[in-house]
């Protein structure tokens, strides 16, 4: 009987353990469960859908190198951390960096923002040269350490040389995790603490 139950146990947590290894299907976009930044493996933390009143945005995810259901923990995190948005409509490149600015000075203390300066510009820049990001299009920002912030549009590096100031990715994940976030239900989303719009292995 004892040996029964323990095959049951070992049975669920190999379900379990597959389950985690399924991707995340969020408005058709499938977020995988792990991805790579730097040559090393990274988890999916949280993915979900950013609305503006009814209408989605965009779709995000994070990825890091140990789950983290609190933003003091994702920010707390030194290691490799990986943002992936894709687009669910157009969106002018400008207005896009327009808005990341406004969500990083709304969200940072004033020092913090100063000292993410250099990458505040730099993001403003490469959205500003896209001109328009159309649905279905996707970038990704990669903190690496020892390397800075690198950015990806439609999975090719941005040219130039990595935003080195280490401050600068956590100010940008503020723009969803902190005090007055772009959607607070995505917020909750990136954390692991799903409320509709994602959904596990489909």
């Amino acid at each position: 009987m004892r040996s029964l139950i323990t095959a049951v146990l070992l049975g669920l947590t190999a379900l379990q353990a597959a389950a985690q290894q399924q991707p995340v299907d969020v408005a058709g976009v499938k977020y995988e469960a792990v991805a790579e930044a730097g040559g090393q493996k990274l988890q999916l933390n949280g993915a979900g859908i950013r609305y503006k009143f009814v209408v989605k945005v965009y779709t995000a995810g994070l990825y890091l190198n140990a789950k983290a259901g609190t933003p003091e923990a994702v920010l707390a995190n030194t290691g490799p951390k990986r943002l992936h948005i894709q687009m669910l409509r157009d969106i002018d490149g400008n207005e896009l960096g327009k808005l990341f600015t406004k969500g990083m000075e709304d969200n940072a203390s004033r020092e913090e923002f100063a000292r993410a300066i250099t990458g505040v510009l730099r993001i403003a820049d490469i959205f500003a040269r896209k001109k328009k990001l159309a649905s279905g299009e996707h970038f990704s920002v990669e903190w690496l350490p020892g390397t800075g912030t690198v950015v990806y549009v439609n999975g090719t590096r941005v040219e130039g040389d990595p935003i080195k100031e280490p401050e600068f990715f956590n100010v940008l994940l503020k723009i969803w995790l902190g005090k007055s976030p772009a959607d607070a239900q995505l917020k909750d989303a990136l954390l692991g603490v799903q409320r509709g719009g994602a959904r596990q292995g489909s």
